[in-house]
């Protein structure tokens, strides 16, 4: 006779099916997350950043402008102690409006690096996404099919340990009974 498997716990192939479809569950709704993550990194740089850093320029522009001529009219009013203070105010002024630019030029920069850095890691993300939606979908239904097919094996080794055993405790039961009549005496 054939050697039988040892099917010693299914309820753990079960359990660990279970787990592996939470698991894909969550995994999948994080690289969603991840996805929409990088949207908004790209509508915020290109969108809000922007906005923002041009709103500072054109402050910084108006600051400049300002200070200029507040430096202008004590030049021409000849104030010598507050002519130092403009001067300083407008220097100022002009340093901030070159911090802005540098902000808008690094701005732009990654605007347009920032798909050719990023495409490369969003391919990988979606190909772990295909992954979780197919893949271990297709694994799960496998180990849903492997418990089926064990549980029947299962089945039948009870079934079969089950048919053998009555007829032994049957055939034992009857013999001491029946002192060699009847159907544990015939031979077939």
């Amino acid at each position: 006779m054939a050697p039988r498997a040892q099917v010693n716990s299914i309820e753990a192939i079960e359990a660990f099916r279970a787990r592996l479809v939470v698991y894909a569950a969550q995994a999948r709704a994080a690289l969603d997350e991840c996805g929409s993550e990088v949207i908004r990194t790209r509508l915020w740089l290109e969108n809000d950043q922007r906005s923002l850093i041009e709103a500072i320029l054109r402050r910084c522009d108006r600051s400049v402008q300002e200070t200029q001529q507040a430096l202008f009219s004590a030049r021409i009013s000849s104030l010598q102690t507050e002519c130092s203070a403009e001067q300083l105010a407008a220097h100022r002024a002009r340093q901030a409006r070159d911090e802005a630019e540098a902000r808008l030029r690094r701005l732009k920069h990654w605007s347009g690096d920032y798909d050719n850095r990023v495409q490369p890691l969003v391919k990988e993300v979606e190909k772990l996404h295909s992954i979780l939606s197919f893949d271990l979908v297709q694994a799960a239904a496998s180990l849903s099919q492997t418990v089926r097919a064990l549980s029947d094996y299962a089945d039948l080794r009870s079934e079969s340990s089950t048919l053998e055993n009555p007829a032994q405790t049957h055939a034992a039961v009857e013999t001491p009974s029946a002192a060699g009549s009847g159907p544990a005496d015939t031979k077939v």
